[in-house]
């Protein structure tokens, strides 16, 4: 993995993605800031495609959107064809989402976890291998649309 990674969020995600910008650039993470740069309300798509179209062109190998509920960035960011965008919750979430279906953006619910939750969700996600080859390799083949 390389140390740059991209992060993305909309108003409501906004103190989340100060929060680990920080995290991330403590652990020696170059952070590619892709906005909000306030909490002014805003719409999460205005930043969940420039993120998208950046990892796309291999600006970075993984990347982090938030938004309040996560969904809205979730949906955006799947809409792109080398995107596997998931939601996560908890740290066993990020664990399975990395293990099994190569997640290459976190999306977090901003108002729906604790800023030590995300911590560690973040880390679990940043920690864990995809298990390559065999059933997880191949039902990630069949996700692109042709």
């Amino acid at each position: 993995m390389s140390n740059k990674i991209g992060i993305a969020a909309d108003h409501a995600g906004y103190q989340m993605k100060e929060l680990l910008t920080g995290y991330l650039s403590a652990k020696g993470f170059e952070v590619l800031d892709f906005g909000c740069n306030s909490e002014e309300s805003c719409d999460y798509a205005d930043f969940a495609h420039p993120l998208a179209e950046a990892l796309e062109s291999g600006e970075f190998d993984r990347a982090i959107g938030i938004c309040g509920s996560g969904e809205g960035m979730a949906i955006t960011l799947n809409k792109h064809q080398k995107i596997r965008a998931s939601l996560c919750w908890t740290a066993e979430v990020a664990h399975i989402t990395r293990q099994h279906n190569d997640c290459n953006v976190l999306v977090l619910p901003a108002r729906f976890i604790e800023n030590d939750t995300a911590i560690e969700i973040v880390e679990q996600w940043l920690t864990t291998e995809f298990e390559a080859g065999g059933r997880h390799e191949r039902r990630i083949a069949k996700i692109a649309v042709k």
